[in-house]
């Protein structure tokens, strides 16, 4: 059987709300995506290019630092791995923990929540980060998002 973890970045509470509802649909573990140093609403200003996340988000080598780690990341089959989008792309701290495991053989399936914005070619990005893994294209999602329709989505999916 295969084993799933669900694997989230959340500035704002919404990624993981939508996070915990997949973990729900599929059968997956939660695991939270956590920077050392927490975003304040300053770091956040998208319209300051001196805030801490254009600085971060300005730099594709950028890894900021995280605190905790997966237990046990070899028995896991399948990684979601979900984010807020920014800047058109996976926030740095989330190719923090791509950087951090060794994903060969894994499926990884990308979602990200957004107002508007689409995820974009940010499975492209993640590719070039974990190697020899399998990264589906993934997936924008709402805030507001039913456990049936994640159902739905990953029965879907060709893992």
């Amino acid at each position: 059987m295969s084993k799933v973890l669900v694997a989230y970045f959340s500035a704002s509470g919404v990624t993981a709300n939508v996070a915990k509802e997949l973990a729900k649909a599929d059968g997956g573990d939660l695991f939270e995506i956590r920077p050392e140093t927490l975003y304040t609403e300053a770091d956040l200003d998208w319209r300051n290019k001196q805030s801490r996340s254009s600085v971060e988000m300005a730099d594709l080598n950028c890894r900021p630092k995280t605190v905790g780690e997966v237990e046990n990341m070899k028995d896991y089959d399948t990684v979601f791995v979900g984010f807020p989008i920014w800047w058109g792309r996976e926030p740095s701290v989330v190719d923090t923990f791509l950087d951090a495991y060794d994903f060969t053989g894994k499926n990884i399936v990308p979602f990200c929540t957004s107002g508007g914005s689409d995820i974009g070619k940010t499975a492209d990005r993640i590719r070039s980060i974990v190697g020899n893994a399998k990264v589906d294209n993934g997936k924008r999602l709402g805030g507001e998002v039913s456990e049936e329709d994640l159902k739905l989505w990953t029965e879907g999916l060709s893992l």
